[in-house]
């Protein structure tokens, strides 16, 4: 045709065949920071059991601080609670299988095995963190005691009911454990009274603060009809906190508590992996943890308009 247009280039298309793409490892929209077990002591449990001891009636004992004089001093002693509770390791597993064609012709420039265990390992700590909140056996939400947990005036999280939550932890509070958008909706309280929460950086990350505690987020709090928990955590074994637990000197172990193993090979010549995390977490005085229920995450204002 008179109208035809002449190529007189290489074009798109044929000079592709002769690149290469520049590729990335495989990408997971799932991975959080988990901050939760970075801020945790973190115990090492020799044969997979913690047993907490606690003093039975702390009343019971009893000192004098007495006068220059010569009166009979007081006799006692602490008796311990029993029996003791004992925290048993649980198990996060999973089996990776990898076919070995997959894994002979196609590992450059990423090698197939250790991209699957490294996006295996990420799911795994991901449901790691969320035991240690949720676990019905020993998550925090279902540690707290009774006398611990308190409720939101309005719904909406406030500086009042935050500094509420710091009166029922009150020594040596760690930081504040909640869902983004909780933080956000004490963000917008905040806003509306005009005291903007300052932040702090940690582990290379900005974090909103209250009184100097860090809100920390964490997408494991469940988030059900905008309502939701903020939890205040205490940690460490020296300051009678909340500690995590976990089995060391594991075989095939990666890191603390998590180990990889080769299973073998199948008749299918399928290559099986054996991935394994053992972990628990112990409260170890009641006054370590505390809980703001009912927190509403769906309230909004007119900053134009005066309240």
């Amino acid at each position: 045709m008179a109208n035809e247009e002449v190529q007189t280039a290489l074009g798109d298309v044929a000079a592709r065949q002769l690149a290469n793409a520049t590729k990335t490892a495989p990408q997971m929209g799932r991975i959080t920071p988990r901050w939760l077990t970075h801020l945790l002591q973190w115990v090492p449990v020799e044969a997979g059991i913690y047993r907490l001891n606690r003093v039975k009636d702390e009343s019971k004992v009893i000192v004098d601080c007495s006068d220059r004089d010569e009166r009979v001093l007081p006799q006692t002693f602490v008796d311990y609670e029993s029996p003791a509770r004992e925290y048993m390791l649980t198990a996060v597993n999973t089996v990776v299988d990898v076919h070995t064609r997959v894994s002979d012709l196609y590992s450059v420039p990423y090698n197939q095995i250790s991209e699957q265990l490294r996006l295996t390992i990420e799911i795994v700590k991901e449901r790691q963190e969320s035991e240690l909140i949720n676990n019905r056996e020993y998550g925090m939400l279902h540690s707290v005691a009774a006398k611990q947990r308190i409720k939101t005036r309005a719904g909406a999280p406030t500086p009042d009911d935050l500094d509420e939550l710091l009166a029922t932890v009150w020594k040596e509070p760690g930081f504040f454990l909640a869902h983004p958008a909780a933080i956000a909706a004490f963000g917008r309280e905040c806003t509306r009274r005009g005291v903007p929460p300052p932040t702090v950086s940690l582990f290379g990350a900005q974090f909103v603060t209250w009184r100097g505690i860090p809100l920390i987020p964490s997408d494991k709090l469940a988030l059900e009809r905008h309502k939701t928990n903020i939890l205040l955590i205490r940690t460490g074994e020296r300051k009678q906190g909340v500690v995590g637990l976990f089995q060391p000197n594991l075989p095939g172990q990666q890191t603390p508590g998590l180990s990889v193993r080769f299973m073998g090979i199948n008749y299918k010549a399928i290559a099986s992996y054996l991935v394994s995390l053992y972990c628990s977490l112990a409260v170890l005085t009641e006054d370590a943890l505390g809980v703001l229920e009912g927190v509403e995450t769906n309230k909004y204002y007119d900053y134009n308009k005066r309240a």
